[in-house]
């Protein structure tokens, strides 16, 4: 078995978890010892058998980003950014979103306060929620906009 057969063959093997980027691929091969030329041919099939395509790629992530693992706009550009996604394909993408950071906290802050019913200090439970939803890279003003009207209205937590 040449260099090509055994490096494409673990290639398709990282593809089977989930999708990636051309760049996640490059840097794997890279870590896996493949030589340049080797990577490039290997990189050239999956392109062709379509394997891999950055755009679809970078469609699949934001979904996952999202939907299914909410997290702020930011943080999901710098994620693909750093997987090799080009910022004029990034901006293209995020040009058709129409699910903002404000309703993408407000969902999570809704399922999550639940979690905070035994907490009697207003508070506490703001700093608990802030620092949840600071986590998932959610600025200042958005976690502010989000968590005082969930407090006072719905669950009724002292003001101290």
């Amino acid at each position: 078995m040449d260099n090509f057969d055994k490096f494409y063959k673990k290639s398709i093997n990282f593809l089977s978890f989930r999708p990636r980027s051309e760049k996640e691929i490059k840097d794997y091969l890279k870590k896996k010892k493949a030589d340049d030329l080797t990577s490039e041919k290997i990189i050239q099939s999956l392109k062709e058998s379509k394997f891999i395509n950055d755009t679809d790629f970078a469609k699949w992530f934001i979904e996952q980003r999202t939907i299914i693992k909410p997290k702020a706009e930011r943080v999901i550009r710098i994620e693909l950014k750093q997987k090799g996604i080009a910022k004029d394909l990034i901006e293209e993408l995020f040009e058709n979103t129409s699910n903002t950071d404000l309703e993408k906290a407000r969902q999570l802050a809704e399922r999550r306060i639940k979690r905070y019913s035994n907490l009697k200090d207003r508070k506490k439970v703001f700093e608990r929620m802030g620092r949840y939803l600071g986590s998932k890279g959610f600025n200042y003003d958005v976690i502010k906009e989000v968590i005082d009207p969930l407090l006072s209205k719905e669950y009724n937590w002292n003001r101290q």
